[in-house]
C-alpha cells in the first residue's frame, strides 16, 4: 500500500494545474514546470486537490503512483515558494565572488574554478562563504549545489571544502606517532 501515494495534493492559491495526458502543466507565481507522466498513471484534478491514482495493486503500479506524486507535489511546491540549497566555504583564502551569473571560486588551486549554472537557477553569494542555490526544480537545484559542492569537498582532516549548510562532517585524527 503506497501511503504516500495515497495522499492528495492541496494545491495553494495562484496555482494552476493543466492536465492533458501524458502532459502535467503547472503554472504558479514564480513560473512553469512540465512533467511527462507515466502513461499507467492517471491524475484527478477536482476543486483545487489533486489525486494520483492506479490502475493496479501491482507492485509497480503502487510504486509509480508514489514517485509520481512526489515529483507533483515538488513542481506545486516550487512553482510557488521555490527551493534553496545554501553551501558553506570553509578554508583559509576560499572564497566565491558571482560575476553577472558566473560563479568564481578561490580553493586553493592554482587557477580559479568558474561554474555558469542553468538558465533556471539562480545563484547569491553572502560574504564570499555562503553560496544560495534557487530555483523551481528542485532537482535542479539540487543537482547545482552538488555540482558546485564536488569542486572542493570537504576533507576528513581539517574539514575545509564547500559543505551544505548544517552539514556534519565527521574528522578523523591525524597520525598518532608523529612528533
Amino acid at each position: 500500500m503506497s501511503r504516500i501515494g495515497k495522499k492528495p495534493i492541496q494545491l495553494p492559491p495562484k496555482v494552476a494545474i493543466e492536465y492533458q495526458a501524458p502532459m502535467l502543466t503547472v503554472k504558479g507565481p514564480k513560473g512553469t514546470l512540465n512533467l511527462q507522466v507515466h502513461p499507467d498513471m492517471t491524475l484527478d484534478v477536482v476543486e483545487g486537490e489533486v489525486r494520483i491514482v492506479r490502475p493496479t495493486e501491482g507492485r509497480r503500479h503502487r510504486s509509480l503512483q508514489g514517485v509520481t506524486r512526489s515529483l507533483v507535489q515538488n513542481m506545486v511546491t516550487g512553482v510557488s515558494a521555490g527551493f534553496q540549497k545554501d553551501l558553506e566555504i570553509q578554508g583559509v583564502g576560499y572564497r566565491a565572488n558571482l560575476q553577472g551569473s558566473t560563479l568564481t571560486l578561490s580553493l586553493g588551486f592554482s587557477h580559479p574554478v568558474t561554474y555558469t549554472p542553468p538558465s533556471e537557477v539562480q545563484l547569491e553569494v553572502k560574504d564570499q562563504r555562503i553560496i544560495m542555490v534557487r530555483g523551481i526544480d528542485r532537482q535542479r537545484v539540487g543537482q547545482v549545489a552538488a555540482d558546485i559542492r564536488g569542486f572542493k569537498p570537504p576533507e576528513p582532516y581539517k574539514g575545509t571544502g564547500i559543505r551544505y549548510a548544517g552539514e556534519h562532517i565527521v574528522k578523523k585524527e591525524g597520525k598518532a606517532g608523529a612528533k
